[in-house]
């Protein structure tokens, strides 16, 4: 109940907070995690970034201001965070289809998003298969870019370039690996942006020429499985969406800073799987 508690006065102070500056950095700290933790747990939880829930819920207020006083346009606009009527208006036409003006006329269909809470939901009849594993200090190579809006795009976007400029190809040669081995995924530096690193293990030979290197320091994970599949993506975002959701809250660990994976293994004949590692501590 204390995660629900704590969840639920997080989206209390952002609702009372929307016509201002939403402070990130607060709202992480009255749910008792970091910013970069809470914004990976909502997204998962709510499928759809902070940053896009806010926007959404900003935009649904403005909407019932409009129809219910004679407040100007512009003064809306400033009062949800915009600079200008025209970036408002942008921003009002692309979510409710119609421009703010229009919103005053009787019979207009607008959309409007509801406010989250967050209520147990009883589960149980899937099990989830994980293990706790500590290891040893190691160091990755590879690239990285900074995730700085919405993961669920910017990442597969990096993914997608790499492939294409062949530069995972690079890092299965500079890694002695076949066509046929994956390689890993890195989010670290946690903040309210983070970093995604594409890589692999660092060879004996040492750091190959051209790519970053990651130290990664002793750590225990929680390791969660997608199970064996054709592509080895196949239900990853559920799994993360069911460990942000039916795990943690009923867990005897906390999370800590640290860096995630996800390791992607070739498991033979076309059929592939990943692993997530989340670094974690025994609750004090």
């Amino acid at each position: 109940m204390d995660w629900l508690d704590r969840m639920n006065s997080a989206m209390e102070y952002l609702e009372t907070h929307l016509s201002e500056t939403i402070d990130y950095d607060q709202i992480a700290r009255i749910a008792c995690c970091s910013t970069y933790h809470f914004q990976r747990m909502f997204s998962f939880i709510a499928s759809v970034p902070l940053s896009e829930y806010i926007r959404r819920r900003r935009l649904t207020l403005a909407a019932f201001e409009l129809q219910n006083s004679d407040v100007k346009v512009i003064d809306i606009a400033l009062n949800y965070g915009y600079e200008s009527p025209e970036a408002f208006s942008r921003a009002f036409k692309k979510m409710h289809g119609v421009m703010p003006k229009s919103a005053r006329e009787k019979g207009i269909t607008l959309k409007a998003y509801p406010r989250l809470s967050f209520h147990i939901s009883i589960r149980g009849d899937v099990e989830m298969n994980y293990r706790i594993e500590e290891k040893e200090a190691f160091e990755v190579f590879g690239v990285s870019k900074v995730i700085s809006t919405d993961g669920f795009v910017e990442i597969p976007a990096f993914w997608n370039k790499c492939v294409s400029d062949g530069t995972v190809d690079r890092i299965r040669a500079a890694a002695n690996l076949n066509e046929n081995d994956q390689i890993h995924g890195v989010n670290y530096n946690k903040g309210k942006n983070y970093s995604y690193m594409i890589g692999y293990f660092i060879p004996q030979s040492g750091l190959p020429s051209g790519f970053e290197k990651l130290h990664i320091a002793p750590q225990t994970y929680a390791i969660f499985t997608t199970g064996i599949n054709p592509d080895g993506q196949s239900g990853i975002l559920e799994l993360w969406k069911r460990i942000w959701e039916e795990w943690f809250p009923t867990c005897n660990y906390e999370l800590v800073n640290a860096p995630e994976f996800e390791m992607v293994y070739d498991r033979g004949n076309n059929m592939y799987e990943t692993e997530i590692w989340i670094p974690i501590v025994k609750k004090t």
